[in-house]
């Protein structure tokens, strides 16, 4: 059921909030035998069966939940219906959500959501599988983030320093440790300790169900969240590592999208302002300021906590063009012939 055993404690007033948004009434109780003229009739009863059938993350089940829905409204205003649906709509979605300019990401997870969808269709014989051979739209090779150089990264921490005690902690901590910003969210003030000698942050990982990493906070990431949080009211083990200070919620965690807003307009305000420059480019920077500085894709895996070397040493590469053209070896030959 979607908006039942799928959801959390505690969640299910902000996804009936999103089935409100779209119109959808919030279904509640076990999910029946399906009919299929009940399923065409009703997208909403396919998609909370669908979504009850899966053995997947909250966060991913969210994640589902929108790309379908985005998939079925978008076949509202087609005119077309669930029964005729055929690979040839499933490739004009794709290329709907292209000409939209969704990200990439976005694209990719919405369409794992529809082939999954359509995989669990066939499986209980209501419609072939015809998102089978549908694959995201390749991008640009690359590195397409961009970083910032030393310079803006420091210019950047000194405007948020005259801004709050609170996003200067935060940017200072993405910035030193790679943090993602789900898991900046996700922190909690019981989550620092000690471990052999070194103040820990402990992680609650991209993919994991527990806070089973660590990141070190050395003393220029700890004092300014020593700082922050000697301003702040209520300091106990289970409060979140960050919170939110406007009007009617202070004090409430910070979710990742508030943290992504807040790093962003941040890096508007020194102007970084080009669509290249995402809260993400404060990951990078983590990432290339360790290989300028000696450290190899190894120190970036360990620190960004990839589970592929293959995804830490795509930074190696993004800095080559950098280092070719300060050592500019092909002065080595001007004095050679």
């Amino acid at each position: 059921m979607i908006f039942g055993s799928m959801i959390p404690k505690g969640k299910e007033n902000t996804m009936n909030a999103i089935a409100t948004d779209f119109g959808i009434t919030p279904i509640s109780g076990q999910t029946g035998p399906l009919e299929r003229r009940a399923c065409e009739e009703n997208w909403d009863v396919l998609l909370s069966a669908f979504l009850d059938s899966q053995d997947i993350r909250q966060t991913s089940r969210e994640t589902y939940y929108w790309g379908m829905v985005t998939y079925f409204r978008w076949m509202e205003v087609q005119g077309k219906v669930i029964k005729a649906m055929t690979p040839a709509d499933v490739m004009s979605f794709k290329n709907y959500m292209v000409e939209q300019k969704l990200s990439p990401l976005t694209i990719a997870s919405y369409l794992t959501a529809v082939r999954r969808f359509y995989a669990w269709t066939e499986n209980s014989m209501l419609y072939p599988n015809i998102a089978r051979s549908v694959r995201p739209p390749r991008g640009k090779k690359g590195f397409k983030k961009m970083h910032l150089t030393a310079s803006e990264a420091g210019e950047l921490l000194e405007y948020l320093k005259t801004r709050s005690a609170r996003d200067y902690a935060l940017v200072n901590l993405i910035l030193r440790t790679g943090l993602r910003t789900i898991e900046v969210s996700r922190a909690d003030i019981g989550d620092i300790t000690v471990k052999k000698g070194r103040r820990v942050l402990k992680v609650w990982g991209k993919g994991l169900n527990e806070k089973d990493n660590i990141v070190i906070l050395n003393d220029p990431v700890w004092i300014p969240i020593r700082d922050y949080l000697e301003g702040r009211v209520e300091n106990s083990d289970d409060q979140p590592l960050f919170v939110t200070d406007g009007k009617g919620h202070r004090g409430c965690r910070m979710s990742a999208r508030l943290i992504q807003h807040t790093c962003k307009e941040a890096m508007r305000a020194i102007g970084l302002e080009g669509h290249e420059y995402s809260p993400h480019s404060l990951r990078h920077t983590t990432a290339v300021t360790i290989l300028r500085s000696g450290g190899d894709w190894k120190d970036v895996q360990r620190v960004l906590r990839h589970s592929s070397p293959t995804v830490s040493q795509i930074y190696t590469a993004s800095i080559e063009d950098e280092v070719h053209l300060e050592k500019n070896p092909e002065g080595l030959l001007d004095t050679a012939f």
